[in-house]
């Protein structure tokens, strides 16, 4: 006996390779993926950009950052006039913007990208050991972070760093410190529901080691969700950096950052605007990049929403309509 079922290629997964998550995975890799979103290929692409002028930014463009010159002072943007250096203007010694912003932004990535990857590796580390145990290890565990997220991440650096030297080292470590309860946490939750599924059984069944358990099993799946939550925390730590920049007790001078731009322009602004603008504006455009590439890669790791990706954004509105007319009815 056989069945007359009439689906529809839009709103039945089943039968649509389009919506099938294991046929997406299979068809497309993550950078076709990454293409077909307009919004996040502009945003990887703004932040590769950023990466190659922080990886050579300092050594292409160091000595003119510091250079001075007396006759290009508060030099207007876009005036080539003394030089393609001074395309988006110079300060009140005289010196590039264009170099100091793409040395700064070697200094910002120097001490986000150590602190996010050592609150990384540390919380995630932690958070996985006492979700994989639990008991008294996961109650003395969530009470550390609890004291430490009682303290405002800015208000704790800012008291740090006024009692010891402000440092890029203390920076970083003391940036880490502060960032480690929001690995923890969710690494901790996602090892604790992972704990009772039935691969993780099998393997401790098996006398497989805990720690080979959680290496193997457990940090595979839990891996996505905190490479996700890095990527939103490191535009956290970029913009708590300048902000000590910013109130003078972050990145000191010789050095450069793009919150010590800021606030060494923020006195010229109605003078030499560009001085403290260009630099708020790399700020924002790098935090609202890794932003949109945090939310797209949320998506591209989830084997169950990674289908949306590959569906055109016409086809998603009418399953949508579709899916709320079913629901009506």
């Amino acid at each position: 006996m056989t069945t007359d079922r009439t689906t529809d290629p839009i709103t039945d997964p089943i039968t649509d390779p389009i919506t099938d998550p294991a046929a997406t995975s299979r068809r497309a890799g993550m950078l076709s993926l990454l293409a077909r979103d307009r919004m996040a290929s502009a945003a990887a692409t703004v932040l590769v950009l950023v990466a190659l002028c922080a990886a050579l930014g300092p050594l292409l463009l160091g000595d003119l950052a510091r250079e001075q010159n007396l006759r290009a002072v508060n030099q207007p943007p876009f005036h080539t006039d003394a030089g393609w250096q001074f395309v988006l203007g110079s300060d009140s010694l005289g010196r590039s913007v264009l170099a100091r912003l793409a040395v700064a932004a070697g200094t910002t990535f120097s001490v986000a990208v150590p602190a996010v990857l050592l609150s990384l590796l540390i919380g995630s580390a932690w958070g996985m050991w006492a979700g994989f145990h639990r008991g008294w290890r996961e109650n003395v565990s969530m009470r550390v972070a609890d004291v430490i997220l009682s303290f405002p991440s800015l208000l704790l650096a800012v008291v740090v760093l006024y009692v010891f030297d402000p440092s890029a080292a203390n920076i970083v470590a003391v940036l880490a410190i502060a960032r480690i309860p929001v690995y923890l946490r969710t690494a901790r939750a996602e090892a604790a529901e992972l704990r009772g599924r039935l691969f993780v059984d099998a393997a401790r069944t098996f006398g497989t080691r805990d720690w080979t358990t959680i290496r193997r099993h457990v940090a595979p799946i839990v891996l996505p969700t905190l490479l996700t939550v890095a990527a939103v925390d490191f535009c956290f730590v970029m913009l708590t950096e300048s902000s000590l920049s910013f109130l003078g007790i972050g990145i000191q001078p010789p050095d450069v950052s793009w919150g010590l731009m800021v606030a060494q322009g923020r006195q010229e602004l109605r003078d030499a605007w560009w001085i403290a603008v260009f630099p708020g504006l790399a700020i924002i455009l790098t935090t609202v990049s890794a932003t949109v590439l945090a939310g797209w890669a949320r998506i591209a790791g989830d084997p169950a929403q990674r289908w949306r990706l590959t569906v055109p954004r016409h086809r998603r509105r009418e399953l949508k309509a579709r899916g709320s007319g079913k629901g009506l009815a």
